[in-house]
């Protein structure tokens, strides 16, 4: 909070100041009603009509009248990551779009429109990376007609929480009628420790095929159609792993796109019954060890919030939350 020399907390923040990043204290209720000091750090997205909008690193949204102010302030960028590799916004969502290709994409300005026949949201949505080329309203007409013409729902993928995300972007789809769906963590990591973990008795079979077995043991769609084998089989360098259970199904499965220094880690999935047995720690291993061959030396992976129990296990394995990513659709008339 800004303190002035006297010891009084100031409000230094304007209208002007829409787009920065900053912290600021405010009464949560009146006085009367027991109010309380509360804080707010993200982005300042919006100050109109006397009430501020601040979107956090979650892409959580907090609205406050400007007659609750008590302190505010310009603050810096979020300080330099202390674990794992060092990367920005940019590089990493160019490297996840590399390593989950749509079976039709189309360029909308510097948006990408994408589409799946429905496979997947990253795989169905139109992913902004910089101007459209026009007003976003007309920017989002556009790709609601795009996503009809194919019969499918329209969404926009957006970030929050780093440097260069997309908060403006998402407060301007709220103000017009988007709402979001589905939030994920996209997390990063040193590859070599993933590599070296202990991972006991289990026999990793690694291979480039999509093979029946392993798509029976992933979850992630009804039917498995031409549009699922496009997607989980393009990247750079693919690679498809699977620990042999007790029938043809696999007990687990892991899928990862080795792209420069980046290994991708997605679908890992294990058989209720062989939970808490280290098959997903040793399915990643073993990716990692590959990948380390191709010359990779970080890792990232993609887990939505609400996933208590992936989010727990990838904490361990040492991934740190480097931005969140979002899916808006635009809310039913």
């Amino acid at each position: 909070m800004e303190i002035t020399g006297g010891g009084r907390l100031e409000v230094r923040l304007t209208s002007a100041d829409v787009g920065k990043r900053v912290s600021v204290r405010y009464v949560t209720d009146s006085a009367e009603a027991g109010g309380r000091f509360t804080d707010a750090v993200g982005v300042l997205t919006s100050w109109d009509g006397g009430v501020l909008t601040i979107t956090r690193k979650s892409g959580e949204t907090v609205r406050i009248a400007e007659l609750r102010l008590v302190a505010g302030k310009i603050v810096p960028p979020a300080p330099a990551r202390r674990r794992g590799p060092a990367a920005t916004f940019a590089e990493l969502s160019r490297a996840c779009a590399r390593a989950w290709r749509p079976v039709e994409s189309e360029a909308l300005g510097e948006w990408t429109l994408r589409a799946s026949d429905g496979f997947t949201r990253r795989a169905n949505s139109a992913l902004p990376s910089g101007d459209p080329g026009r007003p976003v309203a007309e920017a989002l007409d556009a790709v609601r007609a795009w996503y009809a013409d194919r019969k499918l729902p329209a969404y926009v993928q957006t970030a929050t929480g780093a440097e260069g995300t997309q908060e403006l972007l998402c407060a301007e789809l709220e103000r017009l009628g988007w709402h979001r769906e589905v939030t994920a963590e996209l997390r990063i990591a040193a590859l070599a420790p993933l590599a070296d973990r202990e991972t006991g008795p289990a026999v990793v079979r690694l291979s480039r095929t999509l093979d029946e077995p392993w798509l029976r043991r992933y979850q992630r769609f009804t039917g498995a159609g031409p549009a699922v084998r496009h997607v989980l089989a393009s990247g750079p360098s693919v690679w498809f792993a699977s620990v042999a259970g007790t029938g043809e199904v696999p007990a687990a499965i892991g899928r990862c796109v080795v792209d420069g220094r980046w290994a991708g880690f997605m679908a890992v999935e294990v058989d209720p019954a062989h939970r808490r047995q280290g098959l997903a720690t040793a399915v990643m291993a073993a990716l990692a060890r590959q990948a380390l061959d191709e010359g990779a030396s970080a890792a990232w992976l993609q887990v939505e919030s609400d996933n208590d129990g992936a989010r727990a296990l990838y904490e361990g394995m040492g991934f740190a939350v480097h931005h969140h990513y979002h899916h808006y659709r635009q809310s039913e008339a």
